[in-house]
């Protein structure tokens, strides 16, 4: 891999992140300038990243105009969840026909994870870790195609809840997921699918409330909070700090 596709890479996955954990807010502007700043590119390799995040379905990027991250309609929030539902049941029933004893330590561990998040009260991992919850399914169903699907639904959902929704509820996260573990574990598909159907049926109960939150905030403080976060990356070199301007 290119230096180039690398730091793409980079960017693309710090931005995730961002938009994931509901730090960057729908609508947020995102002016190549000051990501070329932060993730030290240059304003093509910033219009590549945008590209890819945009066929995510994560940013706006329109010609000649200020890409922003994507703010999606409530029939488009709607449409979300229709597949996400679909897809959800299939990858169970994977699953169930691929289980093997390491699904359920590797399930149970992350279930660990978002419950320690919950208690410390880090409610940006919380929302970030359930959502890793239901990819981490999709990896484990066996079907890259499918666990691609799914990844890019589970991240246009937590901008739908950014959007729309009331305040992430990790109780209920954590103890619905075990719920859904227990029944993997088990080996019960009805059950397992029932579960999942009433898990994702809750979210959606909490996203479809129209309370769109226009939060004021730094975009360069979040954003080199990202990009802090996910320097540590073996395949990365630090990124440059951007340079203070001199007073006049």
């Amino acid at each position: 891999m290119s230096k180039k596709s690398t730091r793409v890479d980079f960017a693309c996955k710090a931005l995730r992140q961002a938009i994931i954990e509901q730090a960057l807010p729908p609508g947020t502007k995102l002016p190549e300038d000051e990501l070329g700043a932060r993730f030290g590119m240059s304003r093509t390799l910033v219009r590549a990243a945008l590209a890819q995040l945009q066929s995510e379905g994560l940013v706006d990027a329109p010609p000649r105009r200020t890409a922003t991250t994507a703010k999606p309609t409530l029939e488009q929030a709607k449409e979300v969840f229709e597949v996400r539902r679909t897809l959800e049941r299939e990858v169970v029933r994977l699953v169930i026909l691929r289980w093997r004893a390491e699904f359920g330590a590797e399930l149970e561990g992350h279930v660990r994870q978002e419950d320690a998040a919950r208690k410390g009260g880090d409610e940006r991992v919380s929302i970030r870790l359930a959502g890793e919850f239901h990819t981490k399914l999709g990896a484990l169903s066996g079907n890259a195609l499918l666990a691609r699907y799914l990844g890019e639904v589970v991240s246009r959902t937590s901008l739908i809840l950014a959007l729309y929704g009331r305040p992430h509820s990790a109780d209920c996260a954590v103890s619905e997921h075990r719920e859904i573990v227990a029944a993997l574990r088990g080996r019960d598909a009805t059950a397992a699918i029932a579960l999942m159907d009433h898990h994702l049926g809750s979210v959606e109960h909490r996203a479809m409330l129209d309370q769109g939150r226009d939060g004021q905030f730094d975009l360069g403080a979040v954003l080199s909070r990202y990009v802090d976060d996910n320097a540590t990356s073996p395949k990365v070199a630090p990124l440059p700090r951007r340079k203070k301007r001199a007073s006049k």
